[in-house]
């Protein structure tokens, strides 16, 4: 059974999802109003997932994001919350967190969405989707970082590989445009994951536009 942690400052909210969650056969194991009981409970109840609201008091998402994120078994974070602006998605993300949901986002989304985060897999709202990836299509190769991938041990092949996730391109989508099997595709993927020291796509393409891989 997935264990979840709800972080969020609004009790009806937390109740209501609670509901979902234990209907669909996860466990909650917490609820926190703020971020230092979030980060609080994420240590002692060892939860799966933790979905966390980004404007909290005492400390705020981000901050508790970035705290569990540090965790020796540090769980999967989910940002789910109201705002999609640039500012508190990349934060987000920097901090942290795996995936990124607003709270309009329906049930089976949800419930998806921390399946997939219990496996490692990244999930986010596409309007955020698209934001990540504009934002790495507008944004100019850092300079004096044209070595970082032999430094990282990239090939050629990998680079190309890491450029198209931060496009948002699939497995599929790389393998027809470099033309090569989907499941070298995943080969790749996996060493990546491995050279860049993350655990997701999204990660993946972030890591790569600070080290000027883009």
């Amino acid at each position: 059974m997935i264990r979840v942690l709800i972080a969020d400052d609004q009790a009806l909210f937390r109740e209501g999802l609670r509901k979902v969650l234990e209907a669909n056969g996860f466990e909650v194991v917490g609820e926190a109003a703020d971020g230092e009981e979030a980060v609080r409970l994420a240590s002692e109840s060892a939860p799966d997932v933790v979905l966390m609201d980004l404007r909290m008091p005492v400390l705020d998402g981000v901050g508790a994001t970035r705290r569990i994120a540090q965790l020796p078994r540090a769980p999967r974070v989910l940002a789910l919350t109201t705002f999609d602006d640039d500012a508190s998605v990349f934060d987000a993300l920097r901090a942290g967190a795996l995936g990124y949901l607003l709270k309009d986002t329906q049930s089976v989304r949800l419930v998806e969405a921390v399946e997939l985060a219990t496996r490692g897999h990244a999930w986010l709202q596409p309007s955020v989707a698209a934001k990540v990836v504009n934002e790495f299509a507008r944004s100019p190769p850092a300079p004096g970082k044209r070595d970082v991938a032999a430094d990282l041990g990239l090939s050629e092949r990998e680079v190309a590989v890491v450029r198209a996730l931060g496009a948002g391109a699939s497995n599929k989508e790389i393998a027809v445009a470099l033309r090569i099997a989907e499941g070298t595709v995943k080969n790749h993927v996996t060493n990546i994951f491995a050279k860049l020291k993350v655990h997701d796509r999204t990660q993946a393409a972030l890591r790569a536009r600070e080290l000027g891989l883009m």
